[in-house]
Order: C-alpha cells, then structure tokens, then sequence
C-alpha cells in the first residue's frame, strides 16, 4: 500500500476551469494540480478592499481633527467662563448702584443682557465641549469600522487563495474525479493522490506464528508481478488484536521503493525464518510420512521401497530437516507415495531427477 494517500478536493465552492494533471503523473510538494474560476472572489475582493481603504482613510481623518477640536473647544469654555464671570460681577454691582441712584435703569439692563448672554455663551461652549465626547466614540467606531472591512479583505483573500488545489507531497496520481466545468465543492473530490516513493507492505500473521513476528525482525518477500526478485524488509509493526473476523494479526513493513516497482495492491510473499539449522540434511516436505509408528521417509534399495524412521526439525513451506542414521546427502526419497506402499513394496524409478523420486540434500 502508498505510505500516503489522499483524496483531494477544494475548500471553496465554484467551476472547476483548469485540471492540470492525469492519472499516471508525478508530481511534487506544492505543484499546482487543478483550479476553479475565481472572478466572483476577486471581485468581492476588490470591494471589500476598497470599503476598508475608505474607512481607514475616514477613522485617519477624525483622528487626526479630534485633538485640535477638543483644544479649541476647551479653550472656548475657559473664555466664555471668564467672560460669564466679569458680566455676572458687573450686573450684580449694578443692581446695587441701582438701588443708590448711582446708575440708570437703562444701564442696569444693559448688564443683565450682556450677563445673561454671556452665560448663553458660555453653555454653548460646555456643550460643544461635551460633544467632543460623543465625537471620540464616532472615532472609535469608524476605527472599528475600517479593522473590520480590512479583516473581511483578509477573509476573501484566504478564500481566493484556496481556489487552487496543490499537491500535498510527492506523489502520483491515482484518480482524477471530475474535469474542467464541473462545480466543485468541499465534499465533491477531484484527485487521488498516492505516495509511492515508499510503501507499506501488509502482511497477516497467523496465531500460531504470532510468537515469532515483532518490530524488527527479518523477513524477505517475493511478488509473482516481480519475478526473479527477493526483497528484504523488517516488520516494523504489529497489531495487537486481530483482524476483524479472523485469528491473524495484521504485520506492517515499510520499505523504500525506488523506481517505484511496488504498486499498490500487489500480492507479495513474505518468508519469515523461525528457527535456523546449520549443515542440516533436508528432504521434500512431500517425502516425509506420518504413520502410528512416527514419522518416516521411504528410501530406495534393490528396487524395494524400505521405511526409514526420521526425527524431523526445521522445516519450510516445501522441505524439512530430517534426521537418522540411514539418510544421508544424495540418498534417494520417495516424494509421491500411492496408498498401498508398504516397506519392501517394490518400486520402479522411470529417471533420478523423475516426479516420484528426490535427493536428500
């Protein structure tokens, strides 16, 4: 299997109007593979840009007045204060020299109008200084304004930006879903993509094989898509519950594949070394009997098959080590047993390297 694979589709909505790749193709990290028609995100773009350039330039420009109102409406407050002052000071004397004969009615009017305009004047100024407060929240908003149409650009560029679809890593394509008009959406996948630079190879352990397979141990592997190859890998992991509906435990082992010679789906098989002897006399698995009486191969002797007691170890899927006194290198086995061969049953050997006869090694 790929070490990696993934189905790819676009984060954003639209028609797809470019696919760049097909399947069989390499490709690398970051390479563009397909896109869909940005014309609609471009433009809100443009918009969204251009609202957050006007309010920016709107909030920089109550900013940059607010300081200069506020100093001159504090100004007029203190002016106006001075001013309410001196005409209430004057209309109150007034009113006194009044009451003496000091100074005419006309005059003591004048006062009372120039004071009661001056305190006109002079509220006019609080209120106008108050609104300066009113006038620093408006800044604020305008300011928040402008954050938020910049952060809505921000928004509907990412969106643009994933109207590309790229490749996640070095990979090939092993699906392409949909062509170029179609619409495409997060849940409608457009390529397959498969790392193959290195695989995984997945092998099911038996449960009576379990006790010999584990991280690091030695296997070798052969594929009938790869004749004349052996390959050599060690188990990397092992399940710890079966497979499900089954008494064999799932093995995996990485490998790297240059040349990318293993595909995906092949079928391998994988050899695994339990036990190793040394110098061992071994016979085709075929050529060892089971009988009441033990195990036993059937040698040939003056044309008579005679049985030889065996004690078996070692073995593989087609020979077995075999151990007595009476079988040696080049002795002669009986591979293909009828039902009626008996010991001193007599036999006839049509040729040496015959379908009924093998070498003891």
């Amino acid at each position: 299997a790929p070490l990696e694979q993934s189905t790819l589709a676009f984060q954003q909505s639209g028609t797809i109007d470019h696919i760049a790749v097909n399947i069989g193709d390499m490709v690398h990290r970051g390479e563009l593979l397909a896109t869909i028609d940005p014309s609609t995100l471009q433009a809100q773009l443009s918009q969204a840009q251009a609202q957050a350039a006007q309010y920016s330039a709107s909030a920089q420009g109550a900013v940059a007045g607010y300081p200069v109102q506020v100093q001159a409406n504090q100004a007029a407050v203190q002016t106006s204060k001075a001013s309410l002052d001196n005409a209430r000071l004057v209309y109150e004397q007034n009113q006194q020299l009044y009451k003496q004969g000091y100074v005419s009615e006309t005059q003591l009017q004048q006062s009372r109008s120039n004071y009661v305009q001056a305190q006109q004047t002079y509220n006019n100024a609080v209120v106008a200084l108050r609104n300066n407060q009113v006038s620093a929240q408006n800044v604020r908003a305008q300011e928040a304004q402008a954050a938020a149409a910049g952060a809505q650009a921000h928004v509907i560029s990412t969106q643009l930006s994933q109207t590309y679809l790229y490749a996640p890593y070095d990979a090939v394509v092993a699906n392409r879903l949909v062509d170029p008009g179609a619409f495409a959406s997060p849940s409608q996948p457009v390529l397959q993509v498969a790392r193959i630079d290195r695989v995984w190879i997945n092998v099911n352990v038996p449960d009576e094989d379990l006790g010999y397979v584990h991280p690091g141990t030695q296997v070798t592997f052969q594929s009938t898509s790869l004749p004349g190859r052996t390959l050599h890998a060690a188990i990397q992991t092992v399940n710890s519950v079966p497979t499900s509906g089954t008494l064999s435990y799932l093995a995996r082992i990485q490998l790297q594949n240059p040349g990318y010679a293993l595909r995906g789906g092949m079928l391998v098989s994988v050899t695994l070394t339990k036990s190793r002897a040394v110098g061992a006399i071994v016979v085709p698995r075929s050529a060892v009997a089971q009988t009441p009486n033990g195990d036993m191969v059937y040698t040939i002797a003056d044309n008579k098959a005679q049985a030889v007691p065996v004690k078996v170890g070692v073995q593989t899927d087609t020979m077995a080590q075999v151990t007595s006194p009476r079988v040696h290198p080049g002795t002669m086995v009986i591979t293909t047993r009828p039902d009626a061969l008996k010991d001193g049953s007599l036999v006839a050997i049509a040729g040496a390297s015959g379908p009924n006869a093998g070498t003891v090694h």
